[in-house]
């Protein structure tokens, strides 16, 4: 009996501390989560879930398309269809890694986290405006001249630009972690935005080249330009939003700390969806549509040679036959002018009548459509009208 009182304390002391762990658990989430994941479902900040439903649906987005060009590329015969396959999943690979980056954002940073994000962010964004500079390029050559780069070109291309921005990701790393001992997490927003430099003069020179893009003559490939500009216009306008709530927003409103996790995930599934629609899903439907057939005539193509127009004499040899009969008519009818007009017994003269209704003549078209021979005059015809 007398253990009885300390098993009663000993239950009030398991609920009081269940109690108190559930007051300390965020709203949707349970109470094994890890407080650095706690964003992931947490309803009373409801930022981090909407953003990682919008990133996972991109991932998806991202895959499947990735999905389709593998499955057509067996199909895809057109040289200027071909050859841009390897900056499209170049492409889409980095679209895939901004959707995937904007995760790290949501959970709560420490010094892994934080290394990731000031090295991906740059390089990410450096692959995907890489990508479509070398298609602006190659749309510019389409236009132009109708034939497209090599697509060892363009993915060279690629490759090299985007490897600039790799290395000064890595020194800036190295210089900051290394070097002066700092955290990684460490750093001010201005040396993160100063560090992506290259990639704002990459945005801009594609923006520049992409506007060449609707000159020329090939009015095919101009609607490729024309997305492409819409692209890297909207870029633009979501970079300048976030560096300035980054840099001064978040600063006069007082939600420093609080917002700045925030904006960087919100540009990073705006910019890829930017991506997605106006250039990533366009270029693949492009790409898999089947090449026209070669012997389908455009009647409303005007840039298509018309027919020379000329007589039917040049080309056809009309028969021998016809040709006499149609002189020995013309002399009839010289003869008949000369005199006056036709005589008829005791009517006297009368004036001829036109040419073509006295004499029956065979048009050449009467002539070809019969194979050549002379179709036989009417039965109220004899050859000239008998008055």
């Amino acid at each position: 009996m007398k253990t009885h009182p300390a098993v009663v304390l000993l239950l009030f002391f398991v609920i009081g501390y269940g109690s108190s762990e559930n007051s300390t658990t965020s709203r949707g989430c349970g109470l094994d989560i890890f407080p650095r994941y706690v964003y992931l479902c947490d309803l009373d900040a409801i930022w981090g879930i909407v953003v990682e439903a919008v990133a996972g649906a991109g991932v998806l987005t991202t895959l499947l398309l990735m999905l389709i060009l593998l499955v057509r590329l067996p199909f895809i015969t057109e040289k200027e269809k071909k050859s841009p396959l390897g900056i499209h999943f170049l492409f889409l690979l980095g679209t895939l890694g901004l959707f995937g980056l904007a995760f790290a954002f949501i959970i709560q940073e420490d010094e892994a986290i934080c290394s990731t994000r000031r090295f991906l962010w740059g390089v990410l964004f450096s692959l995907c405006f890489s990508c479509l500079l070398a298609q602006a390029w190659r749309i510019r050559k389409l236009v132009r001249h109708g034939k497209s780069p090599s697509g060892w070109h363009l993915f060279g291309m690629v490759i090299c630009l985007m490897l600039v921005q790799v290395i000064i990701a890595t020194e800036w790393i190295i210089l900051t972690v290394v070097r002066e001992k700092k955290l990684a997490c460490s750093y001010e927003p201005m040396d993160f935005v100063m560090v992506l430099i290259y990639v704002m003069v990459l945005m801009v020179v594609t923006l520049g080249l992409s506007l060449f893009t609707l000159c020329g003559k090939f009015q095919k490939w101009k609607k490729n330009g024309i997305c492409l500009i819409i692209t890297t216009f909207l870029s633009v306008l979501i970079w300048v939003a976030w560096m300035t709530m980054y840099l001064y927003g978040n600063n006069e409103l007082k939600k420093k700390d609080q917002w700045n996790d925030p904006t960087l995930a919100i540009a990073l599934i705006s910019s890829g969806w930017v991506f997605l629609i106006f250039h990533a899903i366009v270029e693949v439907h492009c790409t898999i549509l089947p090449p026209p057939q070669e012997n389908t005539t455009n009647y409303f193509d005007t840039s298509q040679p018309r027919m020379r127009e000329t007589p039917f004499e040049e080309d056809i040899q009309l028969p021998r036959s016809y040709m006499e009969n149609k002189a020995f008519s013309m002399d009839e009818h010289n003869a008949a002018m000369r005199s006056g007009g036709f005589r008829n017994g005791s009517l006297g003269s009368r004036p001829s009548a036109p040419f073509r209704s006295n004499v029956y003549q065979p048009t050449e078209m009467a002539v070809v459509l019969n194979g050549g021979t002379i179709p036989t005059a009417p039965p109220s015809y004899t050859g000239r009208h008998l008055w």
